[in-house]
């Protein structure tokens, strides 16, 4: 079983895009795939539950019939910082809740999963924990997700520096286009390319109508395809 947690630049550049196009894509391959989003903030209540609307898009890009319970277990109504939400619900985000969440997922025996982090690499989960911690407890690879947008390169260093820092292996990158009007969006990509010392694995065209991934071989590396 591979798994993989995608994470980004910043909130807001498009990681459920992202993972969304990545489970499509290992579906062309004949894989059971599954997306977990452990925490989300902001949702709406159907069928007597919260859902978020980025978990039901993983649940949907994914091809195994599982609740929606156990592809979003921790999710709260505000749109804002998780662990502030949780506070305002009385409850608090714990990295045993996540494990448990996440071997119940295992147990479903899919090919690959794409664990889908919240907002950017260092999210607080509760007033001492961050969900990065987690992360590299369960050794789960990291695929970063660059916003292109004004500030990217910045972003993409830092982020790439502070996963390294941090104990997490990050196996490469993919370019998503969140701002069509960006200035000089290739020259961007050429400099990531020479300086973020793990692979470019992928670019997502700013596309409105059926959106797709440019693919690199390393992609096919990474996933095993």
């Amino acid at each position: 079983m591979n798994q993989f947690f995608i994470t980004g630049t910043d909130t807001e550049v498009g990681k459920t895009h992202i993972t969304c196009l990545l489970l499509k894509y290992m579906k062309q391959y004949q894989k059971s795939v599954v997306g977990f989003k452990p925490i989300a903030a902001g949702a709406e209540r159907a069928f007597g539950e919260l859902v978020n609307e980025d978990a039901l898009s993983l649940l949907e890009s994914g091809n195994m019939a599982l609740p929606y319970s156990l592809i979003n277990p921790c999710v709260f109504e505000p749109p804002i910082a998780p662990h502030i939400a949780a506070e305002q619900a009385n409850k608090r985000i714990e990295i045993t809740e996540l494990n448990k969440a996440l071997d119940s997922l295992q147990s479903h025996q899919p090919d690959t999963i794409l664990v889908e982090g919240a907002g950017g690499w260092a999210l607080p989960i509760n007033d001492k924990q961050y969900l990065y911690e987690w992360v590299n407890q369960r050794e789960l690879p990291v695929i970063l997700v660059v916003g292109l947008k004004l500030g990217c390169i910045n972003h993409a260093l830092l982020t790439l520096a502070h996963i390294k820092a941090s104990g997490g292996k990050c196996v490469g990158w993919i370019a998503n286009h969140v701002d069509e009007s960006m200035l000089m969006q290739q020259e961007n990509i050429e400099t990531l390319k020479e300086r973020l010392d793990v692979p470019l694995l992928a670019i997502s065209p700013y596309q409105v109508e059926k959106p797709k991934l440019q693919v690199y071989q390393a992609l096919n590396d990474v996933l095993e395809l």
